[in-house]
């Protein structure tokens, strides 16, 4: 029923431009750099707290002034100008993002980056009468200050994998250090069906553990981190895409964008989409007509997730890559991260944008993008040739 080992044949050691398998350290604790208030420090899910409407923003609301480089400048659309991304202040007026809630115990002081061999973050996680741990790596840019304002994404690995593996071959490490942004990744837990609780078979108590297992991670991260709350974002490939939809509808009122990499929702095996409480950006991307694997078919679940999102007023961007169930082939520079266009989706569209609204409306999608993207569902063109891929297993 859930997607299989979804594995890359990209080399990333020679795309990056940093050794990402020996990265290790442990930043210092930092409270939050917001444009609002400090945070709420009562315990419970994010998804109870309030946008607010601000005005002008203050001091603290500034891009970062570390001396350790200077966050990516924004990106040129095709139409040749700049746009407001996730690294500039928010403009006057802007509704921003609810502050994070405190951790409801103690955090632990987190390990920063991961080479083999390093015990993963735990949190503990209460489930009916036992308490299980939770795992999860935290990848932050190798010269982050203390004072540097960092996105956060989530990223939820596939079926077959396993959270080293999404560190390993999404070059994360090399993509936090030259875009600047922390990566959370979690590893799966025991007990559930299809590693993340996204099929009509979990239960609704395992789904909102998941969700609390975000909340607890994020909390925690936003303790040790100056983190930029106004881009908290997710992203998954295959059985981990269908658990970013799910999280998408739970935790809509915290995201500021979310990214589908063969995922989708509905078609008898998988949850329905729920309405989240904020209109975000998404990119939908799969594999074609022949993206398919076990039971799933992801080009149906796909659209079934695009339909959802035209009808609620999200702006979507539309991937078909053609290469069906396997490495999305992103189009990157000598030099550049593995998945460029990912992470750049992701820092392009901060929480405050106005419903529905993407920067790629005025200034076109950018250059970086494959060109097998394109605004709005059906309008994505797949490459003519299929390529002879299938990474399912």
């Amino acid at each position: 029923m859930a997607c299989g080992d979804l594995t890359g044949d990209t080399d990333a050691a020679t795309l990056g431009t940093s050794d990402a398998s020996t990265s290790t350290s442990t930043a210092g604790s930092t409270n939050p750099t917001t444009t609002q208030t400090p945070p709420d420090t009562s315990e419970g899910s994010m998804s109870g707290a309030e946008t607010t409407t601000t005005g002008a923003p203050t001091g603290t609301s500034e891009p970062p002034t570390s001396t350790t480089g200077d966050p990516p400048k924004a990106d040129m659309g095709t139409s040749g100008g700049e746009f407001l991304r996730c690294h500039d202040a928010p403009p006057d007026g802007a509704t921003l993002a609810p502050d994070i809630p405190a951790y409801g115990g103690s955090c632990p002081t987190l390990e920063i980056g991961y080479m083999e061999g390093q015990a993963f973050n735990v949190l503990p996680q209460q489930l009916g009468n036992n308490t299980v741990e939770r795992q999860f790596l935290v990848i932050a840019p190798e010269d982050a200050a203390p004072d540097e304002r960092l996105p956060v994404i989530f990223l939820w690995h596939w079926l077959g994998g396993d959270a080293q593996d999404f560190y390993e071959r999404g070059d994360v490490q090399n993509a936090v250090n030259q875009k600047r942004f922390i990566a959370v990744i979690p590893e799966a837990r025991e007990g559930v069906l299809f590693k993340w609780p996204f099929s009509a078979l979990d239960s609704d108590a395992d789904l909102q553990a998941e969700f609390q297992f975000f909340d607890d991670m994020l909390s925690c991260v936003a303790e040790q981190f100056s983190v930029n709350k106004e881009c908290v974002s997710s992203t998954g490939v295959s059985a981990g895409a269908l658990f970013t939809s799910q999280l998408a509808g739970g935790r809509g009122d915290v995201l500021s964008s979310f990214m589908s990499l063969s995922g989708g929702t509905g078609g008898g095996t998988i949850k329905p989409w729920t309405a989240p409480a904020h209109k975000m950006p998404a990119m939908v991307l799969w594999g074609g007509p022949d993206d398919f694997c076990i039971v799933i078919d992801f080009e149906q679940t796909s659209k079934d997730l695009e339909q959802n999102l035209e009808a609620g007023g999200h702006f979507v961007l539309e991937c078909v890559h053609n290469c069906n169930h396997s490495t999305p082939p992103f189009p990157v520079e000598r030099g550049e991260t593995a998945f460029a266009p990912l992470w750049d989706f992701f820092l392009d569209h901060p929480y405050w944008l106005a419903p529905g609204e993407s920067p790629y409306n005025e200034f076109g999608v950018p250059a970086g993008m494959p060109d097998w993207c394109a605004i709005g569902v059906g309008n994505a063109v797949p490459p003519p040739e299929p390529c002879d891929k299938n990474e399912c297993s």
